[in-house]
């Protein structure tokens, strides 16, 4: 982190982003470049720490759905769901802002187990941002400063997995306060992680169960699979199944159309989904 000196971040971009707040940050301290860019759309991605398989694949999906396009991903550097999207952000080639609950100096970064990850997001042109300062230990009180500061600087906040009472759920409170968009990945009926997104869908925060319906929400024109260019590392017989996931289809429909023996297709398949090309969605495979 040597190479990312602290500084106070400049009072325009303060005024210009967190507007709507009633009460601004006096100051925020940064480490790092902030994407100062007024064709980003920043989204928000808040969820459980102890999060499921379902929440892990829903939260990787949905942000490799944004790739290619100007969006910037807001977390909180928390262990669980938090981690989740700032590494998938990085892994998409998607800038990623971090607010830490604690202070900006590397020794005491909160969760300490994550300080590597944020030297990743420093080192991938993202930012750390903190009101706190820089030796400010973490502690309770913190957190839902911090929350608001999450929820205001983006255009919509996305909840992954929370139960009724857990701190995502403080930072959609804040959202809906600053008239900022909430959206709610909906869970199983049996699962206390989905407590959360399933009040906010009754209370009236949009469903998301797709990366086209996320898009939708932040205001892009939605295509309904990435372009084939996205995937320039695919050989020319991945290039002729990708063309043929323009729409998902199911593996068996896919062999058939494809050209290949079976026992080709199923290789080829498989070595597609190792390697992220291609994904099994619901017994459907389209384009990853």
């Amino acid at each position: 982190m040597h190479d990312h000196p602290i500084y106070n971040l400049d009072p325009a971009i303060i005024q210009d982003y967190f507007q709507s707040l009633p009460r601004l940050p006096k100051r925020l301290f940064i480490r790092g470049t902030f994407p100062a860019d007024k064709h980003l759309v920043f989204l928000t991605v808040v969820g459980a720490r102890d999060y499921s398989p379902y929440g892990k694949e829903a939260c990787e999906m949905f942000i490799k759905g944004l790739r290619g396009y100007p969006v910037v991903i807001v977390s909180g550097l928390a262990l669980g769901i938090d981690t989740i999207a700032h590494e998938a952000a990085i892994e998409v080639g998607l800038t990623t802002i971090a607010f830490p609950g604690s202070g900006l100096d590397e020794s005491i970064i909160y969760p300490r187990a994550n300080r590597k990850l944020a030297e990743k997001i420093l080192h991938t042109n993202g930012c750390l941002l903190s009101e706190f300062e820089n030796n400010q230990k973490t502690n309770d009180w913190l957190f839902p400063a911090r929350n608001r500061l999450l929820a205001g600087i983006s255009r919509a906040t996305l909840i992954i997995e929370a139960t009724h009472k857990s701190g995502s759920r403080i930072t959609t409170k804040f959202a809906t306060e600053y008239n900022r968009d909430v959206l709610a990945v909906p869970g199983s009926i049996f699962s206390r992680n989905s407590e959360g997104p399933n009040e906010l869908i009754r209370m009236g925060a949009t469903p998301i169960t797709n990366p086209e319906e996320l898009l939708d929400a932040l205001g892009f024109q939605v295509t309904k699979q990435p372009p084939l260019d996205l995937f320039p590392q695919a050989s020319s017989d991945e290039q002729s199944i990708l063309k043929l996931l323009g729409s998902p289809m199911r593996r068996g429909d896919l062999i058939r159309a494809s050209g290949f023996s079976t026992t080709q297709a199923n290789i080829l398949i498989s070595q597609m989904e190792i390697k992220g090309i291609i994904k099994d969605m619901g017994g459907e495979l389209r384009r990853g």
